[in-house]
This record gives structure tokens, C-alpha cells and sequence, in this order.
């Protein structure tokens, strides 16, 4: 039975796209209620959702309060500022749903705000950007490490709104330097703040090691006594060509390596990953060379990535989780991106080390493999360490913000 939407005030609200399944998403109001212990939360998002199945949370509408707001709101991370209305509204759909309103307003940006709009009951142009409006008298508003690389690309009126919403907060940090650099023209001066999956390890390395000797994840480790690699692409990827230069990069690497290739899915959310892709990809390999990893939980998926040799694919959060245990990692470019300013770039140039090896189009998988790889064990783990301690500091500097109410 669903839990009643409250009548009363929630005191501290997490906010996010935790309302649809994207690994990050789903991860973050973990993270954020284990690094602010002792505080009790209301998970909100744009619209009413139980992801528990996948490990998420229930997620109910941030106006579903009317006008009992929260005293206190906490965004909680990702790409939160350039994400338009119409792509918040398809992303919540389900599959069938998704492509049934693509077809009818892709075309049509005017009719497509205008659906999006009634579709998430918001005419906010940005809407996981809540601003003071939202909170009670005196309520604190934190946007903690967001990001938001496509900036220049987005629309006069959607840069106003979140401008204003973000020169209202108490807090502000953002998780990459070209983040940083675009608010700071407009006028906004943010430090910088390392996702906070940066803290995954830390804050649930004892349940991932255990999600990692049972199940799906113990079934993979089976399949490939000699170790595998986490390998995802979202479905920017599913052309012929791409497919068939990625089938070829990947059997070198496993031919060279010895290793397995676990593909697994890091989100299941339109315009996220497709499972069909998988199945396109491995009949180009030779058998026993992959294996689908079909678990869509999200201890799984981070259970999966921990207890790889390395991780490859195009996720921000699938590379940030084998950051924050220590592994290599290589980025995928996806072969529309032109440009356009990746956050996946964006986020190594800002935190990782050069010798790291960053994004790299599919055609560059098996040196960047090879190199990465062959990366000292000590600076794959002194990067982590030092990002998590980066974080802790940036937290430290809001966290007593939250902490005032009992």
C-alpha cells in the first residue's frame, strides 16, 4: 500500500531525479542520508515513484506538499541544471510512453513545453532546480556538487531561472570546472565539490562486498574465473558501424587480457541504456567472450563494477564508482557528441590525474584499456583518497546548515 502523501510540513526534503532509474540518481539519497547521519528525509522528486525494487527509494512530487513547504532543501547532485522540461517529462515515462511522446512532440518545442509541463504539473523551464520560493520562511536551500556542462547550449530564459534560484541558496558547489567557469561569467562564483559517489566506498563498501558474493554478481565472477571488465553504453551506441568498431576494440582487449566483458545497464530510463544493444554486440563476439549482466539493482550494479578489473563505458557514475574503489576506468565518447561538452570529460579533467586515461571514442578502446590497465594500483588509490577527502571538506562547510532540527 502506498504511503500517504504528508499533511504536515517535511522538514528536510532530498531532491532529485531519483524519480526515474539512472545509476547516479538512484545512488545519490543513499549517499546523502548516510553522510548526514541521525536526520530523518523526504524523498522528492517531479513525480510519484517507488523504485525500491532497484534498491532506490519512494519518491514522491516535490508540489505534492502545496503549501507545506520544507524548511529545508538539499539537492542532492547531477546534472541538475541543464536538464530541460521536456527531458525530465520523458525520462520519468515508461518505455512505451516515451516513445509514443517523442514521436508526437520531438518536432515541436513549443507543444513539447507545453506537454512537459503539464505532464510534471511545474511550468519551471529547469525543473529539478527548486529555488527559495518552495521553502518555508527561513528555510535553507543547499545545492550540493551539481552539474551542468551543456550551460552555453541552454536557453536565455532557463539560464535565468536557475541563476536565480542558485544566487538564493545558502550553499552552492559544482562538480567540474567548465560547470564553474560558465556560472562564474554569468556572475556566480561556486567552489568546486567531487561528485558525492566519490563516497560510495566508504559509505557502503561492507554492503557491496557482500551484494558481490551472492547472485547476479557471483554468477558473473563465475562466468570469468579470470577476471572481466564493467562495460556499458547507453544507446548513443546502437548504430551498425559503432557497433561493429566497438565488437572488434572489445575482442582485442579481451583476446589481449584474458579478461570477460560484463555488460550491464546503468539505467533502464529512456534515452538511457538498451538492453537490445547488448544482444546486437555480442552475437559480433566470439561465445564465452561477454555476458549480460541483467540485475538492475543498484547495489548489484555497484557490487558488479567493484569487483571488476576495470570499468569501460559511456556512465559518469559507472566510471566514478570504479574510482572510488580504486580502479581503472576509460570513458566513451558517443559518436553524435560532436562539441558538445561531455560530463564525463569533464569530470576527469577537474579530478583525475593525466595519466588517466579520460574520454576516448570507440575506435581509441584498446590503447586507453591497455593504458589504463597498466596504471600503478597506488595512484588509482590515492586519487580516491583524495577525492573523498575533497568531499568531506565541501560538506563540512554546509553540513551544520541541516543539522538544526530535530
Amino acid at each position: 500500500m502506498d504511503n500517504p502523501i504528508p499533511t504536515v510540513s517535511p522538514a528536510r526534503v532530498l531532491f532529485g531525479a531519483f524519480d526515474r532509474h539512472n545509476f547516479g540518481d538512484l545512488l545519490f539519497p543513499h549517499l546523502m542520508a548516510a553522510l548526514l547521519p541521525g536526520q530523518t528525509f523526504v524523498f522528492a522528486g517531479l513525480v510519484e515513484r517507488d523504485l525500491e525494487a532497484f534498491g532506490g527509494h519512494r519518491v514522491k512530487p516535490l508540489a505534492a506538499w502545496g503549501d507545506a513547504r520544507p524548511v529545508q532543501l538539499i539537492h542532492a547532485g547531477g546534472e541538475l541544471l541543464t536538464c530541460t522540461a521536456w527531458q525530465a517529462a520523458v525520462m520519468v515515462l515508461a518505455p512505451d510512453e516515451a516513445e509514443r511522446a517523442i514521436a508526437r512532440y520531438d518536432a515541436d518545442p513549443v507543444a513539447a513545453a507545453e506537454w512537459a509541463a503539464h505532464q510534471l504539473g511545474t511550468s519551471r523551464t529547469a525543473p529539478y532546480v527548486a529555488g527559495r520560493e518552495v521553502l518555508a520562511p527561513g528555510g535553507t536551500l543547499i545545492f550540493n556538487a551539481v552539474g551542468g556542462v551543456d550551460w552555453p547550449n541552454l536557453p536565455a530564459a532557463q539560464r535565468d531561472e536557475v541563476k536565480t534560484a542558485l544566487s538564493q541558496a545558502d550553499w552552492v558547489s559544482v562538480r567540474d570546472h567548465l560547470t564553474q567557469a560558465a556560472l562564474r561569467a554569468e556572475g556566480l562564483d561556486f567552489p568546486l565539490c567531487p561528485d558525492p559517489a566519490v563516497m560510495v566506498a566508504e559509505c557502503f563498501g561492507g554492503l557491496i562486498e557482500e551484494r558481490g558474493l551472492q547472485g547476479a554478481v557471483q554468477a558473473m565472477r563465475d562466468a570469468f574465473p579470470r577476471g572481466y571488465l564493467a562495460c556499458q553504453f547507453s544507446a548513443d551506441f546502437g548504430d551498425d558501424a559503432t557497433l561493429e568498431v566497438l565488437a572488434q576494440a572489445l575482442s582485442r582487449v579481451a583476446a589481449g587480457t584474458s579478461l570477460g566483458l560484463a555488460f550491464y545497464r546503468a539505467g533502464a530510463a529512456p534515452w538511457h541504456d538498451d538492453a537490445k544493444l547488448y544482444e546486437k554486440l555480442q552475437r559480433r563476439l566470439l561465445p564465452g567472450t561477454a555476458c549480460l549482466f541483467e540485475s538492475l539493482n543498484l547495489w548489484d550494479i555497484c557490487a558488479l563494477i567493484a569487483a571488476s578489473q576495470g570499468a569501460v563505458g559511456s556512465s559518469l557514475h559507472g566510471r566514478i564508482v570504479a574510482l572510488a574503489h580504486g580502479l581503472p576506468r576509460v570513458s566513451l565518447i558517443p559518436p553524435q557528441q560532436g562539441a558538445r561538452p561531455l560530463k564525463t570529460a569533464a569530470f576527469a579533467e577537474t579530478w583525475e590525474p593525466d595519466t588517466i586515461p579520460r574520454s576516448v571514442t570507440v575506435d581509441e578502446i584498446e590503447r586507453a584499456v591497455m593504458q589504463a590497465l597498466a596504471l600503478p594500483e597506488r595512484l588509482l588509490r590515492e586519487n580516491a583518497a583524495q577525492l573523498r577527502t575533497h568531499y568531506q571538506h565541501s560538506l563540512a562547510r554546509w553540513a551544520g546548515m541541516v543539522t538544526g532540527i530535530p
